[in-house]
């Protein structure tokens, strides 16, 4: 098998507002958030997603409690902006909202990148015309 990797490294990022984390205090630790309003993800199986971290190679897993809970990315997102508690998203889906000062990250230590996505193929000595383009595309795009 063949990997190329596709897009840049990503994270998860734990956020809230300024006026939540001052009325609330700041988590330190994975534990800290059993007692934060946090928002809860349900997967598409219907199962409760457990928020996953890491420290020092160390992984932990919290099952979160709190006031709603979510299947939509952009809901919980609103949700957060309007302090309703502590979220946790894919990085990329909160970064402007962290540059501009919206939203405050913290375990920041605790959510390392993770391996980048691939495109995973079989090596074959003759692929088609439109695979063959779409590899070169993903390997451009890696820069």
């Amino acid at each position: 098998m063949i990997a190329v990797p596709v897009g840049p490294p990503r994270s998860f990022a734990v956020v809230a507002t300024h006026a939540y984390f001052e009325a609330n205090g700041k988590p330190y630790a994975p534990a800290d958030l059993l007692r934060h309003a946090c928002l809860r993800i349900r997967l598409p199986n219907g199962a409760l997603h457990r928020w996953h971290f890491e420290k020092n190679g160390q992984p932990a897993q919290v099952d979160v409690r709190g006031p709603i809970t979510l299947d939509e990315a952009s809901l919980s997102r609103i949700a957060v902006l309007e302090s309703v508690g502590i979220g946790y998203f894919m990085e990329s889906d909160v970064r402007a909202d962290i540059e501009a000062g919206r939203l405050v990250r913290v375990l920041e230590d605790w959510t390392p990148p993770m391996a980048r996505l691939c495109l995973y193929y079989p090596s074959r000595r003759n692929p088609s015309a439109a695979f063959r383009a779409l590899i070169d595309m993903a390997r451009a795009a890696d820069g």
